[in-house]
């Protein structure tokens, strides 16, 4: 059995989680600098540091100005 570490779902095969963890919404990240949604891949390249990946803004860094989508809903409740 293999599970998304985000949403903990889990799947018959290590394919399935890898097509599902393109779309899970809990594996999106939030940039509170300009509100742009992203998959947590496209904002780092080394698995380290994050930044938004929207050219014409400055956010970075992981629970600084980037925030997991899930860590934003619970927090506003």
């Amino acid at each position: 059995m293999h599970t998304c570490r985000n949403c903990n779902q889990s799947f018959q095969t290590e394919l399935a989680l890898e097509l599902h963890r393109d779309t899970c919404g809990d594996g999106q990240l939030l940039c509170e600098v300009c509100g742009e949604r992203f998959q947590e891949g496209s904002a780092t390249q080394d698995g380290w540091h994050y930044e938004c990946p929207n050219e014409d803004c400055d956010g970075d860094g992981l629970q600084e100005d980037l925030y997991r989508v899930g860590d934003v809903r619970t927090a506003t409740h």
